[in-house]
């Protein structure tokens, strides 16, 4: 009897998995396709003003890759550049007076704002104080882009040429991440995925849903729309600001496109499994808003769709349940080429495709070490800062 009801429930689950893969396939906004870039160029009558605003703390290792990609933008219309030193002790503002020095290009500002007041984060400071910069030149677009993020020379042309005649306010590219040590190709590609799962791409764009998210490493923002959306004194404790800045401009009527990105990379390698544990764990529990009932369904909702195939296809073939095996296999065939688009486009091996289950569960692992650490008091920690759960704001009720 035992063992009939515990192949029954194996049956059960691997059934439960397939019906989710099938829904995810056609329901979730074709999240697996990899085809939302950025329009072919079509140049505007007129070429805005634009600024581009680059918080920066600690990035002189990776700086001199990305700044004088920044300063050698091939934009018709007037753009400068705004690099705002967020208490770096490693000589980052030095460093980048020096590349501006020596690269040319679009006029460099580096200023520093000083730390950051109680309720704001680091970033989201730097941020403030380099749009307040911007401002006093009066552009119509802002770039905010991260000191990691290494751009094409027509970048700043494209995104604002998507932003004009596409009639944006939010025009945001995932930067390609670097996929180069074993790990990073592990892990990296899934990251993306699963952000898209998430946040579907066709839905952000589409007006009258709610599906609001921005990628923080190439934004570009109407400036009118991040004044209405009090960006960013309206996110001020976000740490997950990309998507809290897509939300806040969305919601006060602006329109957000997000994409994958042709000529925006990321630079900032990732070697070892460490390095990108930290990354996703400092802000994976901020994601689920420090619930644990959303940790629980989070994590079940991991195992059931992501690691309940391979177990399926394993316990049946090992019970001799054909029905939990095919089923298993079934959801977990749907699993891999789903995938296969992602990995085609960060130009992995497919083969990386049937892994995918195994590096859902890094990610699982990863999503609770991150809640561990917020209740031992830890919180999301960045580059020498912690921060805690954000207290409710008494302008945002």
């Amino acid at each position: 009897m035992g063992h009939t009801a515990h192949v029954s429930a194996l049956v059960w689950s691997a059934a439960g998995s397939l019906v989710a893969w099938l829904w995810l396939l056609l329901r979730q906004g074709w999240f697996w396709r990899t085809d939302v870039r950025l329009p072919p160029l079509r140049d505007p009558r007129a070429w805005p003003d634009v600024c581009v605003v680059v918080p920066a703390r600690d990035e002189a290792a990776v700086l001199s890759l990305s700044l004088p990609s920044l300063l050698a933008q091939d934009y018709p219309g007037r753009a400068e550049v705004f690099l705002v030193d967020d208490g770096s002790a490693d000589g980052t503002g030095e460093l980048a007076r020096d590349l501006a020095r020596r690269h040319g290009g679009l006029p460099l500002t580096v200023d520093t704002p000083g730390e950051p007041p109680a309720g704001w984060t680091g970033k989201l400071w730097a941020v403030r104080h380099g749009l307040a910069r911007a401002s006093e030149r009066d552009p119509e677009y802002v770039l905010l882009t991260d000191a990691d993020i290494a751009h094409a020379p027509d970048s700043l042309r494209r995104l604002v040429a998507a932003a004009r005649t596409g009639g944006f306010d939010v025009v945001s590219q995932m930067a390609r991440l670097r996929v180069e040590s074993p790990w990073e190709r592990l892990v990296v590609p899934a990251f993306v995925y699963f952000f898209a799962q998430l946040y579907p791409f066709r839905w952000i764009a589409r007006e009258g849903t709610r599906t609001a998210a921005a990628a923080g490493g190439c934004v570009l923002l109407r400036a009118a729309a991040a004044a209405r959306a009090r960006i960013p004194d309206a996110i001020r404790q976000a740490v997950i600001d990309d998507v809290a800045l897509a939300r806040a401009v969305k919601r006060s009527g602006g329109r957000v496109w997000l994409g994958l990105a042709d000529g925006v990379d990321s630079v900032r390698p990732y070697p070892r499994l460490g390095d990108l544990w930290r990354m996703v764990s400092r802000s994976a529990y901020a994601q689920l808003r420090h619930s644990p009932l959303l940790l629980a369904g989070t994590v079940a909702g991991l195992a059931l769709v992501y690691l309940v195939p391979p177990v399926a296809v394993a316990a049946g073939t090992a019970t001799g349940s054909a029905a939990a095996a095919l089923l298993g296999a079934a959801a977990w065939l749907v699993m891999t080429g789903t995938y296969v688009p992602m990995l085609r486009y960060y130009r992995q091996p497919w083969w990386l495709a049937p892994l995918l289950p195994f590096t859902a569960a890094l990610y699982l692992l990863m999503t609770v070490d991150s809640a561990v650490r917020h209740h031992r008091g830890h919180g999301a920690a960045w580059k020498g800062r912690t921060y805690a759960r954000p207290e409710p704001l008494p302008d945002e009720g």
